[in-house]
């Protein structure tokens, strides 16, 4: 037997910080790569020329609110590594679920490959919800006076 094959490979716990940040950056690349291939499907330039949007006719407000959902998942693997472990939590909480509901809702109607991506979206997603829910407490150390 080979003696570099006998032994384990190295494992490390991974800090779910790391975890929720890794996902939130998989699902911004899901995010990026479904919008550039979206622009290859026929008339989508056109219509972006001639001022269509993917909330109706292109304004400040509707570009806004799209700036807004693609912003979200982006700010989340800062925020995920930054803020006080509580908030943190809870942010994936509700982020995670509320942009998984919002991505389930555009999947209707959609092509295959829009599909494909708003599915590793949902699971991604629902990962991060899922370990921020399962967020491992720290051991207390109680300090006992025995008289």
């Amino acid at each position: 037997m080979n003696p570099t094959t006998a032994r384990p490979l190295e494992d490390i716990k991974v800090p779910v910080r790391l975890k929720l940040a890794a996902l939130w950056t998989s699902v911004m690349f899901c995010y990026i790569y479904g919008d550039f291939l979206g622009l290859y499907r026929p008339g989508d330039i056109k219509g972006i020329l001639a001022g269509e949007g993917l909330l109706g006719p292109a304004s400040q407000g509707s570009l806004l609110v799209v700036a807004i959902l693609i912003a979200v998942p982006a700010v989340m693997i800062f925020l995920s590594l930054a803020l006080p472990p509580r908030l943190t939590r809870w942010l994936n909480i509700l982020v995670g679920a509320l942009l998984t509901a919002i991505v389930l809702m555009t999947i209707p109607g959609s092509w295959v490959f829009y599909v494909f991506l708003s599915a590793i979206e949902v699971v991604l997603q629902s990962l991060a919800v899922w370990y921020a829910w399962r967020w491992p407490r720290a051991l207390t150390t109680a300090c006992y006076v025995t008289q």
